[in-house]
This record gives structure tokens, C-alpha cells and sequence, in this order.
């Protein structure tokens, strides 16, 4: 999209998603930018460092901010979640509150988070997947309270007339005078190694079981663009040794599945093939550890010790 005439006043802001873990707001970010940038699965806590999402119209631009949901957390790298999830909603100009339409009415937004936590912004309370509910019984809502739906595809980002419009029309309403942030064309600020891990951890999501897929973790070796294919190696972390076996499965078989679904997500980012090299470590009690976290690019309460 070109960049407007020099002489048009531009408005840009940030617009940041709040709700419990599986409130639907990677899906929602999805198809606000028209590209597969967050995690969708129904396992909640799929998301555990904030994905950013531009989306240029014209003379405005919105940065949307999907963060990790609002949990009561049990474990340090709960505790860091958190703690990013509300430090983006104090940097907002608007949130965007979702709660799934099935398990409406939606508690107080104030209720999850820390006092002290908001600042006054615009909040719109947004019901998600109207669309795997009859009608008759989709709450009854008036702006700032929205009801958006998806298609059949559950992680398909394609929505429907749901709502989604009336949304980003409220959005762009809320942000302020001020100029462009970055290019128009931009579709995210986070580098392509960020998006090549977590499009892993999803495959890992969707084909493994229990605890498991909350014990991986996933970091890029080595991105080697000018090879044809582009070499991408990656290390799966998880805390055991029988875990290491679960995911590489008989002959291999597990990790070749994981491989190929994040291979396909990856390919259609980048546009070009790509061969993705997967290996498996074992990191005892990763998500427990200040320094192991850090390593893997979190950023865990200043005050815990290693």
C-alpha cells in the first residue's frame, strides 16, 4: 500500500487485545492484518510473547498488540506472561476486551489484571466465535460491545460479516493524530526467526498431547537466507528426557509431522521454499528458570534469581 501524500494529516495508534487464555485474539489479529502472523489452537496459552500486527488504511495505521492471555499464573514463566500482557495494555490508546460469546456475560476487564494496570483507555468488549453458537442465543450487544465470527475453518483468519467491520471502524476512531510508524507495506515488526519458532510450537501444539506441548519451547540456530533453499535450523527445548522421545516419535515419524505443518506456514510467509532442520535438547525445568528463560528470549520479573 503506498505511503499517503505528504500533505495528508495521518492518524496512528496502538490498539492492544485483552482476555483470558483461548479468548480468540490470535485469530482476531489474524484477519485484522490478512496474514497467518499469531498462533491459533484451541490449547489455551498458546501465546506467550506478544505478536504485532500493522494494518495500513489510507491515512491510518493500526498496530495491533496480541499479548499472552490474562491467567492466574503457577509458574515463573506464567508469572512472565502475565507481567507482559499488562505491561502492553498500559502503552495501549484502546483495548480490545474479548470473551468467547459461549460463556457470556464477559467479567469486568479490571477484574484480571492487577489495580493499576489501565489507564482510562477506550475499551471495546468484543465476543468472539458468535459464529459456534445459535443465533438465539448470541448476546444481545451495542458498540462499544461487538460480536464477531469466523468461517467453518477454525484457523483459517477468513471472517465473516460478523462484526469485524463495525470493529475496525471503532479502532480507527479511537488512535490518535500522529504520523506513520512504519511502512506501509509492513505487515509486523518481529523478525522472521520469531515467526519461524512459534509457527513450530504450533505444529507441536496441534500433534501433541497433555503437558508436552506446554514443556517445548522452540529457537532458531541458524537462518541461512542466501542457500536455495533457505536453510533454517531449529532447536525444540524440552524438560525431559521421555518428553525428547514423544516428540521425536518412533522413527522419527512425530517430528517429521511437526516439521512439515511449521515448514508450510513458513514457506507461505517468506514465499520461497525452505528446508527446516529440527533437532530436539533437553532443558531440565526451563520454565522455571530466570536464566534458561532469558536464554530462550524472555523476559522473567526482574526481582527473580537464578
Amino acid at each position: 500500500m503506498p505511503s499517503p501524500p505528504p500533505d495528508t494529516p495521518t492518524r496512528c495508534g496502538t490498539i492492544v487485545f485483552a482476555g483470558k487464555p483461548n479468548a480468540g485474539k490470535s485469530t482476531l489479529l489474524n484477519a485484522f492484518v490478512g496474514a497467518q502472523l499469531a498462533i491459533t489452537s484451541a490449547k489455551p496459552q498458546s501465546t506467550r510473547q506478544r505478536v504485532i500486527g500493522i494494518r495500513t488504511d489510507g491515512s491510518s495505521q493500526l498496530v495491533f498488540v496480541d499479548p499472552p492471555g490474562l491467567l492466574e499464573p503457577h509458574y515463573l514463566l506464567q508469572e512472565t506472561m502475565l507481567d507482559e500482557a499488562i505491561e502492553v495494555l498500559r502503552g495501549a490508546d484502546a483495548i480490545l476486551y474479548l470473551h468467547r460469546a459461549g460463556d457470556a456475560p464477559a467479567p469486568p476487564l479490571e477484574s484480571l489484571v492487577p489495580a493499576g494496570s489501565l489507564r482510562d483507555q477506550p475499551v471495546a468488549t468484543v465476543y468472539t466465535a458468535v459464529d459456534t453458537i445459535a443465533r438465539d442465543v448470541w448476546p444481545h450487544v451495542s458498540p462499544p460491545v461487538f460480536r464477531v465470527g469466523f468461517l467453518t475453518e477454525e484457523h483459517s483468519g477468513k471472517h465473516a460479516d460478523l462484526g469485524l467491520d463495525d470493529l475496525l471502524q471503532w479502532c480507527h476512531a479511537q488512535i490518535p493524530t500522529a504520523p506513520f510508524r512504519y511502512d506501509p507495506e509492513d505487515l509486523s515488526t518481529q523478525p522472521m526467526r520469531f515467526f519461524v519458532a512459534e509457527f513450530i510450537r504450533e505444529a507441536a501444539l496441534e500433534l501433541l498431547h497433555e503437558e508436552l506441548p506446554y514443556s517445548l519451547a522452540a529457537g532458531v540456530d541458524e537462518f541461512r537466507e542466501s542457500s536455495d533453499p533457505v536453510y533454517i535450523r531449529v532447536t525444540i527445548f524440552v524438560e525431559r528426557e521421555s518428553q525428547k522421545g514423544m516428540v521425536i516419535g518412533a522413527g522419527g515419524r512425530t517430528i517429521k509431522k511437526i516439521g512439515a505443518a511449521a515448514r508450510e506456514r513458513i514457506e507461505k510467509l517468506l514465499g520461497v521454499s525452505i528446508y527446516l532442520d529440527l533437532w530436539v535438547k533437553v532443558l531440565p525445568r526451563w520454565r522455571k528458570s530466570p536464566h534458561l528463560l532469558r536464554e530462550l528470549g524472555f523476559s522473567p520479573p526482574p526481582q527473580r534469581r537464578s
